[in-house]
């Protein structure tokens, strides 16, 4: 796939994001995908990912990882998988490149599983705000997400739930270990301090 075929994919995809996902999810949105994509790429780079063939399975991976929740909420990776190979089983990529991109989004359902660079380049591109800056205000909108689709049943649920998973979190490549989990483990250090001071 040429730079331009993404470019005319990438529109499509965001176009399709941008009017059919449901106005509820505050996290998994299109700022979400288009966060993943760019933080795909800059990964990548510093991870020395140089196949421009591989970068452009990752990219295009980011791109359709969270399509399935067009559709449903539960299982949207296995339908995500199934919506990227509608766009593009016609000839356009070959088969085992497909295989691929469908090992990358499978890899960032939850506990992620990476088994290749690039697979462990996407997961770590998935939660890459753990460990940064606008850390609080996307995990506010994951909680009211949480909140409006009953993964939890009232605010008190959502700090012990967070801790938990970030205590069982990990980043997969040396970048985002070096660059992201000193400020993930400040937030799970206030997490948990929150905590304590509401018993």
């Amino acid at each position: 796939m040429t730079e331009s075929d993404f470019q005319v994919l990438k529109e499509e995809i965001v176009s399709l994001l941008k009017t059919g996902l449901d106005r509820r999810l505050t996290y998994h949105n299109l700022e979400h995908t288009l966060d993943v994509l760019q933080q795909s790429e800059r990964i990548a780079a510093l991870e020395k990912l140089s196949d421009p063939r591989q970068v452009m399975l990752l990219r295009i991976a980011a791109l359709f990882h969270d399509t399935g929740f067009l559709y449903t909420y539960k299982g949207h990776e296995e339908k995500s998988c199934e919506i990227m190979e509608s766009y593009l089983n016609h000839g356009s990529i070959p088969n085992a490149d497909l295989e691929v991109i469908k090992g990358m989004i499978m890899a960032t359902k939850i506990p992620q599983s990476p088994k290749t660079l690039a697979e462990a380049i996407i997961c770590d591109a998935d939660l890459d705000y753990l460990g940064r800056d606008d850390f609080p205000p996307i995990s506010n909108g994951l909680k009211q997400e949480f909140l409006v689709f009953g993964v939890i049943k009232d605010e008190k649920d959502w700090d012990p739930l967070q801790i938990g998973f970030f205590e069982k979190h990990q980043y997969f490549t040396i970048s985002s270990r070096n660059i992201r989990q000193p400020r993930k483990m400040e937030y799970l250090s206030l997490l948990k301090t929150r905590g304590s001071n509401s018993l």
